[in-house]
């Protein structure tokens, strides 16, 4: 399992770095495309679908990207659409995660297709749109989400439970605590100040996303970071709360040693479309 593990992180590692790399942003935009449309396929299997159904819903989430790239959205600001998207990634999960696994089952199946979709549909488009912007600004969002994941697992492990007297979400992912979480928040701040010190010494153009958020002022920068942190751990729980519903461990199998496609990027899901919220809320 360990070799399949490592084997398969240095596969996706090549790939993503090789499409980025390449001074045009359209190869990771494919590679993008890629794994929204895997990540739909384990979407719509997780929602009770099979085989031709689940398939189909992956040709949707594809076509869908697609035509949104021939309508040259990927370089179009849109201030109001990460507005509303991010809004409703608050709202909804928000709600999710207050009903907890019972909650969603009787959420009409055709509803729990579409929401699944729409919302792979506009990540992909955020993250197209991020790389768009350039390279620094979007490794500066994902290496948010990667480092809030390693910082809360280590010190979930150190000081789970010390300091708390309850789980995070003991019904959802039992393995996550209250000091895990305050320790990814930790973790995200450390990497802002550093990110910003690089821009700065080394004149790495565009600006990240810590940058952009400075320029306004730390009163911005700290809870703007903080919310992202928050955001992530939401995106990873409630994909746990579907997989626990449909009774599954991983989304799939695709990804050996890792599980599926969606059990890599849940946690990117409300968090880039939230980030390209806050760029263009500063920028305005």
């Amino acid at each position: 399992m360990l070799k399949q593990r490592i084997l398969t992180a240095i596969v996706l590692l090549a790939i993503i770095l090789s499409a980025l790399i390449v001074s045009s942003p359209l190869p990771f935009c494919a590679v993008a495309v890629a794994a929204i449309a895997a990540a739909s396929w384990e979407w719509a299997r997780l929602n009770g679908l099979r085989d031709v159904g689940a398939l189909l819903v992956a040709i949707v989430v594809l076509i869908a990207c697609v035509l949104g790239w021939k309508a040259g959205l990927m370089a179009q600001p849109m201030p109001l659409l990460w507005t509303i998207v991010g809004g409703a990634w608050v709202l909804i999960a928000g709600l999710l995660l207050r009903r907890g696994v019972p909650g969603w089952a009787p959420v009409p199946q055709p509803l729990r297709l579409v929401g699944g979709v729409v919302m792979l549909w506009l990540a992909w488009l955020a993250i197209a749109q991020a790389r768009f912007i350039g390279v620094n600004f979007l490794l500066s969002v994902m290496t948010l989400v990667w480092v809030a994941d390693i910082t809360a697992y280590f010190a979930g492990r150190a000081f789970g439970l010390k300091f708390t007297r309850n789980k995070l979400a003991p019904s959802i992912s039992p393995g996550k605590s209250w000091e895990g979480v305050w320790g990814g928040m930790a973790g995200v701040l450390v990497l802002s100040a550093v990110w910003i010190w690089a821009d700065r010494a080394y004149g790495l153009a565009p600006v990240s996303l810590y940058s952009l958020l400075a320029a306004r002022g730390i009163w911005l920068l700290v809870p703007a970071v903080i919310f992202l942190a928050a955001m992530s751990v939401a995106g990873d729980l409630v994909e746990s709360l579907v997989k626990r519903s449909a009774g599954a461990k991983d989304s799939s199998q695709l990804l050996p040693g890792h599980g599926g496609v969606l059990d890599r990027i849940d946690a990117l899901l409300p968090t880039v479309p939230l980030a390209m919220m806050l760029v263009a809320a500063v920028s305005s």
